[in-house]
């Protein structure tokens, strides 16, 4: 008898969750992290989209309509910077923070307290950054690149409070990849070695990696940017002896990982998806292992592809454009092993699946618009105009946007312990699908076409497609009101989710309750 009432005793202990605004300050607990970063991240995909909003609004014809040239640059450069350090990067990290403890089977992140800490960082960081709109002469107007010596020169004083935000967000995203590095590498349940990981935490275990490697850079080029500005050094400016295409050269160095820091996690959730909705394992999983590890590698030999248009020697160009070329190879072979995962599958299409299936086919489209880019010659033609605007948002939207709403479609039932709205799921979806389109396809033409990227006005030439692009933009932010609602309607209640909402979803966050307890692991599981 004692035995039972000690054990209804622990398992009363661990459900139990501090209450009140306490709970949320000072948690430890990686699912309470998990859901802040995630909601964050939502706050500010809503925040950014406003901002392209502006944009889209302004160049819905051309002559300037709406606002002022100089706060049209300040909007692309805070929704660019919104968007990549404060909706697609904590997303991913909310993501880490919930699922890499339930999927190798340990109790918590490793090292909870810097957890908490490198969460609350980061809505100060935001605050600064979108304090300094509020500033005399506006906020940071130089793009979300800040290429010297438009940042170091003909700045406003904003670009202090940038680079202080920059600075917070860069000590954020190096303690929490420390955080995911640790927790793989010392909690992995008993049986888990490295090569029966689930895919999802290899490639963030790889991405934490590239955060430590690429973070630092970063930050010493803002900071050489800062003392240019304020200090009288001369590291960006040729008048005193220094080289405004070296701050290329740094900021590209940390700026092509990042864009994988940003796809990476992407292919981890859609390898996760597929073989559930297929009801097949993933074909060759350790090719996709292999292949992430070499995207990684290889992330960091195609900085300059961003500068072809600089004046390189012609062996430089060279060298970039075929190292560019070699990431199609291991690109190619995730892509080859996702349709052969689905070949011959059972497949049923819900929603999780119905946005890992649009990833792949409009991934790839991203995929190909890049390999067009690797081309040097070529490359001088695309260089600055729509149709790069275009390749990296099939890039980072249908790719890595649509890869966390899938995310977030597939986990939702195991976080909130219920089923959502499918119909209502299925119109974000079909709405998300075809209004994305026609917000970027068309910016492929226009680039072609010549119309120069950043600008406020242009050309009646590039009127049509301004037009479907603008709607596709304003039909596109309204879909994600309806995402937000199929959230909060789950969130709120529904359905009661199983244990295991989908037939053939694997893995050891199956094996616990929905919604998934507190503190999910007491004893390890073991892996067979």
């Amino acid at each position: 008898m004692s035995t039972a009432v000690e054990e209804t005793h622990q398992d009363t202990h661990h459900d139990h969750k501090p209450s009140g605004i306490g709970r949320w300050l000072f948690t430890t607990n990686h699912k309470d992290i998990g859901s802040m970063y995630l909601w964050l991240s939502f706050t500010m995909f809503l925040v950014g989209g406003a901002m392209a909003m502006v944009i889209r609004a302004e160049l819905f014809q051309p002559g300037l309509q709406l606002v002022e040239p100089h706060f049209f640059n300040q909007m692309t450069t805070v929704h660019g910077l919104v968007m990549i350090f404060g909706a697609v990067m904590p997303a991913f990290v909310g993501l880490a923070n919930w699922m890499i403890p339930m999927m190798i089977g340990a109790p918590d992140m490793a090292l909870p307290r810097m957890n908490n800490w490198s969460f609350w960082i980061l809505p100060f960081a935001f605050i600064v950054l979108l304090g300094s709109l509020f500033m005399e002469g506006g906020g940071p107007a130089f793009g979300w690149t800040a290429y010297a010596p438009l940042s170091t020169t003909y700045s406003s004083d904003s670009t202090a409070l940038f680079v202080f935000s920059v600075h917070i967000m860069g000590i954020s995203s190096i303690m929490g990849a420390i955080n995911v590095i640790v927790t793989i590498m010392n909690m992995r349940a008993p049986g888990m070695n490295y090569m029966k990981m689930p895919l999802f935490v290899w490639t963030w275990f790889i991405t934490a990696f590239l955060l430590i490697a690429v973070m630092p850079v970063l930050a010493g080029a803002v900071t050489m940017m800062l003392t240019d500005k304020y200090f009288g050094t001369s590291f960006f400016s040729a008048a005193g002896g220094g080289d405004p295409v070296m701050y290329q050269h740094i900021f590209w160095f940390f700026g092509h990982p990042e864009v994988y820091i940003m796809i990476l996690p992407s292919f981890g959730i859609i390898s996760a998806i597929i073989p559930a909705f297929t009801r097949k394992p993933l074909f060759g999983y350790a090719s996709m292992v292999y292949a992430t590890a070499a995207i990684a590698l290889l992330s960091f030999l195609v900085w300059a592809h961003h500068m072809f248009t600089t004046g390189m020697p012609i062996f430089a160009e060279l060298f970039f454009m075929y190292c560019t070329m070699l990431i199609a190879v291991p690109t190619g072979v995730k892509i080859f092993n996702w349709v052969a995962t689905m070949w011959r599958g059972s497949m049923t299409f819900e929603t999780p699946m119905l946005f890992a299936l649009a990833f792949v086919i409009l991934f790839t489209i991203g995929g190909f618009s890049g390999l067009m880019l690797a081309i040097t010659p070529a490359d001088f033609q695309y260089h600055d105009t729509y149709f790069v605007v275009a390749h990296f948002h099939y890039v980072l939207v249908t790719g890595a946007v649509f890869s966390i709403m899938a995310a977030a479609y597939y986990w939702l039932p195991k976080w909130t312990g219920h089923m959502y709205d499918s119909t209502l799921a299925k119109t974000h979806f079909w709405t998300s699908l075809i209004s994305v389109n026609l917000l970027f396809f068309p910016m492929h033409f226009a680039g072609l076409a010549g119309m120069p990227r950043r600008i406020p006005d242009y050309s009646t030439q590039f009127a049509d497609l301004n037009q479907l692009t603008s709607i596709g933009g304003f039909a596109f932010g309204l879909s994600q009101l309806i995402f937000l609602w199929v959230v909060i309607k789950c969130v709120k209640g529904g359905e009661k989710a199983a244990a295991k909402p989908w037939d053939g979803a694997e893995g050891l966050e199956w094996t616990v309750p929905s919604p998934a307890p507190y503190h999910t692991f007491e004893k390890p599981p073991k892996v067979e």
